[in-house]
């Protein structure tokens, strides 16, 4: 397996241990139907969690925050609305994103924002 999905999968299994030590139940990691994929589902308090996971080895080439472009926005709220269909799922939603940025000592550093985005208006 390349390096960099080696990576992604790591940063995945920090995000995920991040989550349940917060109280979260994952649902499911790294759900797909079709072309659709979600990184991490997840629930607290009444709410459904669609979790973006985005781990990078240094910031050299941008924050893992600027990979989530309006594009992938669009690509995620399809994958959720997926879900929710396939699962009949009538919970209140979030959107958020988990960073993980591994520094030049190869410790992570993980960041969590809560409603990172919103659905587009069409």
């Amino acid at each position: 397996m390349a390096a960099h999905n080696e990576l992604g999968k790591e940063g995945e299994l920090l995000a995920a241990n991040h989550l349940q030590s917060e109280g979260y139940v994952i649902r499911h990691r790294n759900w797909r139907c079709g072309h659709k994929e979600l990184d991490i589902v997840a629930e607290k308090d009444g709410t459904l969690v669609f979790v973006e996971v985005k781990t990078r080895k240094d910031v050299l080439f941008g924050l893992p925050e600027d990979a989530v472009t309006n594009g992938k926005i669009r690509r995620i709220v399809s994958s959720a609305d997926a879900y929710l269909r396939k699962y009949a799922i009538d919970l209140p939603v979030r959107f958020d994103l988990i960073t993980i940025v591994t520094g030049e000592n190869g410790l992570p550093r993980l960041r969590h924002i809560e409603d990172a985005f919103y659905p587009p208006l069409y």
